[in-house]
């Protein structure tokens, strides 16, 4: 189940590729602060635009294991490689206004008088005097992030119930090293004394799941050759 300890060489450059834009970002933003919000995390600028990137690649490849993996799988791990692809492509859509910007598109009054930004996305509503960012994107991907991160896999080598079905859903568990690197990461953007640290978070946070998507603790689970048709724990079949 244990994957070998070095490093590839993707992995090594998407830990350095992250590094480099959070500790980029952290002396800017306490060099020039006004220089970090309007140019380095700007709205539309190169922080925002790259966390289309590593969205659009797990994507694509939680497709690509739907289409070779899919046939020897039970329907337990097509359904979450759809979840995964839905998801990523939801929320690349919602960092971009779904286009707006770039096909000049006019918010309608719904949005306009309903988002704090007045664009055309969801996690920037406003619902009474409740941001959705906030209680969603913040408060509540927060905790499931934490219990992802730090809980899951934990579980995942203590319990031979839970293992089966993480790998029956074909849920990609982290590597102790990503798990120290998110850590690292969310205590990095507390340095940063600007709003706009969200901006880096978001790039960072996105590399480093795309990181564990491709580079999981149980491997063997998205292994072509090891494709076995999983069926549920009582029917007495385990990989």
């Amino acid at each position: 189940m244990l994957r070998p300890t070095h490093l590839s060489i993707l992995e090594i450059l998407l830990l350095i590729f992250t590094s480099t834009l959070v500790a980029s970002g952290i002396v800017i933003a306490n060099i020039n602060s006004v220089w970090f919000e309007e140019v380095y995390a700007v709205e539309d600028g190169f922080v925002e635009n790259w966390t289309l990137v590593p969205l659009l690649v797990a994507c694509c490849y939680a497709l690509y294991n739907l289409a070779t993996l899919g046939k020897h799988r039970h329907w337990h791990f097509k359904s979450l490689m759809v979840l995964i692809a839905l998801f990523c492509f939801f929320v690349a859509g919602e960092e971009i206004s779904w286009g707006q910007r770039i096909f000049q598109i006019e918010s309608s009054t719904f949005f306009k008088v309903n988002n704090t930004q007045a664009e055309t996305n969801l996690h920037n509503m406003v619902i009474g005097d409740k941001k959705v960012n906030k209680i969603i994107f913040s408060q509540l991907l927060t905790v499931l992030v934490a219990i992802y991160l730090f809980v899951l896999p934990w579980l995942y080598r203590k319990n031979k119930t839970i293992r089966h079905y993480v790998d029956l859903y074909g849920v990609p568990i982290a590597q102790l090293y990503q798990v120290i690197a998110c850590f690292i990461l969310f205590s990095s953007i507390l340095l940063i004394p600007s709003g706009k640290n969200a901006e880096i978070l978001e790039a960072g946070i996105t590399t480093l799941f795309l990181l564990i998507f491709l580079f999981p603790y149980n491997a063997l689970a998205f292994k072509r050759k090891a494709a076995v048709r999983f069926v549920p724990l009582e029917k007495g079949l385990v990989c």
